[in-house]
């Protein structure tokens, strides 16, 4: 039983950290790769389906508004915005990608699982060598 306990607990630690080290990876290389962009406070137009901002160069650049993102805008036509910089007309509501929020979570949520089958390992070999 001892022996089946310990081998569980090596895979687990072994995938935990590996799995963080994977993640963590990935989401460097997303982070890096996603570029700058700068806060801005966009206007709806008057037709309702285009929003335009001021950049820091002073250009004034316009995106089309999805359905799903009107609620984004408030009811004075205005919303906060971020856009991409050295770019025209690209835009985003979140200052970084969601797919980077979901990877730094799944590099911590592997990180604790090797911490803790690492844990769970030594409290396994002291309870075994411990004198009766």
């Amino acid at each position: 039983m001892t022996q089946a306990l310990d081998a569980i607990l090596e895979i687990f630690t072994w995938v935990g950290f590996g799995a963080a080290v994977a993640f963590g990876v990935v989401a460097v290389i997303v982070w890096a790769s996603d570029g700058s962009w700068l806060p801005a406070d966009a206007y709806l137009d008057e037709d309702g389906r285009t929003i335009r901002w001021i950049d820091s160069d002073g250009e004034v650049n316009s995106a089309p508004l999805a359905e799903e993102d009107h609620h984004r805008v408030s009811a004075e036509r205005t919303g906060r915005i971020w856009y991409r910089h050295g770019w025209h007309d690209r835009m985003r509501f979140t200052r970084r990608p969601p797919v980077l929020r979901l990877l730094t979570g799944l590099a911590v949520g592997a990180l604790a699982l090797g911490v803790l089958a690492s844990g769970l390992s030594l409290v396994a070999y002291f309870v075994r060598v411990a004198p009766a």
